[in-house]
């Protein structure tokens, strides 16, 4: 944004930020916070604190340094505000799309910095990576929330994360883990209650489907193709001990689970229909579908319980030899086809909102080390965004008013 258009929204600015930068307390830091904020939106290639103070009026590069990297205001009220504040903003509302990113990184000492995959990077790299979850409609997507993932390696070395900040008593959890953690906090804020969307990453660990279903919400989520379904609903039989065989293995009553692959392929041509999700850029996004009831078949191969039957969708594009992708989903059985495509097909967005929080938004600027300070970073850059979106709606709004 160049400096004209922010002066010609400064008022609009001002008020956004009156309001969610009140639970920083006191008013010098909320004069950063702003100050902070504009420095993001303005234009620049990098939005590290520097450059940024250097292109805001009145920036100070060491008073930006402390309010970021040291300065202890909380962050989660203000994403709070935030998200309740975006929540109404945006309808109406579609869904949760929980994710991961990576920020690469040199060196050693940026808390939760490993050599680890990253999607965003497509292979093993130096770099953070952080969950997020994000509220998303037909038409635009919006982060409310960060957690950054730290590695076993650094929740086994208790001094490092003492100098990095993390705080005390901090356990491992698994990405899908911090993914419920989110959710979680966003049912504590007062947010209405989305579907759950999630790549294969999240689909695929049971425990976090559990998670979203004990938490009385909803899913559609990316699943691998050799997943496993029982093809009709079936239950464990009492298997006969064999003297000196030890403990036996529990039978089923229906044989043996199938993956959703040989389930695609043996499905009659007239189960695949084409569904049109979208309008792109390049014309419309559409491709053929076809859904059944499945019940996964986790427990079969874990000893753990059976699952209730779901939905499964599947995707076989014309051009394609097999199908492509597969998604289950616990919504209810009257769906149709069409609106669970649209579910399925909305978790792009947040790459969308990855690709502009880090190019226009400066998200994996940031070059504090610390935990506070990249919580306290990456918070400011969601305010920035969201204000953008909220000025496109407004720019919008007033185009249709002039030609009503």
């Amino acid at each position: 944004m160049k400096g004209q258009s922010l002066q010609g929204c400064a008022d609009r600015l001002e008020e956004f930020l009156r309001k969610l930068l009140a639970p920083m307390g006191r008013s010098e830091r909320r004069q950063h916070g702003s100050l902070y904020v504009q420095g993001l939106l303005l234009d620049g290639e990098r939005k590290s604190i520097e450059p940024l103070a250097n292109r805001v009026p009145g920036g100070n590069v060491q008073a930006l340094q402390q309010f970021v990297g040291q300065s202890p205001w909380a962050w989660d009220p203000v994403r709070r505000l935030l998200g309740q504040r975006m929540q109404e903003a945006l309808l109406p509302t579609s869904g949760w799309i929980v994710d991961d990113s990576g920020f690469a990184k040199q060196g050693t000492a940026s808390v939760g910095v490993a050599r680890q995959y990253s999607g965003t990077l497509g292979k093993v790299g130096n770099c953070q990576v952080a969950v997020s979850i994000h509220l998303t409609t037909e038409q635009e997507s919006m982060p409310l929330d960060w957690v950054l993932y730290l590695p076993q390696a650094w929740i086994d070395d208790p001094e490092r994360c003492r100098q990095a900040g993390v705080p005390e008593s901090t356990p491992f959890r698994t990405k899908p883990e911090l993914a419920l953690e989110l959710i979680d906090r966003l049912l504590q804020w007062g947010l209405s209650p989305q579907p759950v969307l999630a790549d294969i990453a999240y689909g695929n660990n049971t425990d976090f489907r559990q998670g979203v279903v004990d938490r009385q919400l909803t899913y559609v989520v990316g699943v691998e193709s050799n997943t496993g379904v029982w093809e009709k609903p079936t239950r464990r039989v009492q298997a006969r001990r064999r003297p000196g065989q030890g403990r036996p293995r529990r039978p089923y009553d229906r044989g043996q689970p199938r993956a959703l692959s040989a389930l695609a392929a043996a499905l009659p041509s007239s189960a695949w229909h084409t569904v049109r999700w979208r309008e792109g850029s390049r014309g419309p996004q559409q491709s053929r579908f076809a859904t059944c009831r499945a019940q996964p078949a986790h427990g079969h191969a874990h000893d753990r319980a059976e699952l209730p039957p779901v939905w499964v969708l599947m995707e076989w594009p014309v051009e394609s030899a097999a199908p492509t992708h597969y998604w289950f989903s616990n919504l209810g059985e009257d769906l149709s086809l069409p609106r669970l495509v649209q579910l399925a097909k909305l978790r792009w967005r947040v790459e969308q909102n990855y690709q502009q929080l880090k190019e226009e938004l400066g998200l994996d600027h940031y070059e504090g080390r610390g935990w506070q300070g990249w919580h306290h970073h990456v918070t400011l850059v969601c305010l920035a965004y969201a204000f953008l979106l909220l000025e496109r709606q407004h720019r919008k709004n007033n185009f249709t008013s002039d030609f009503a």
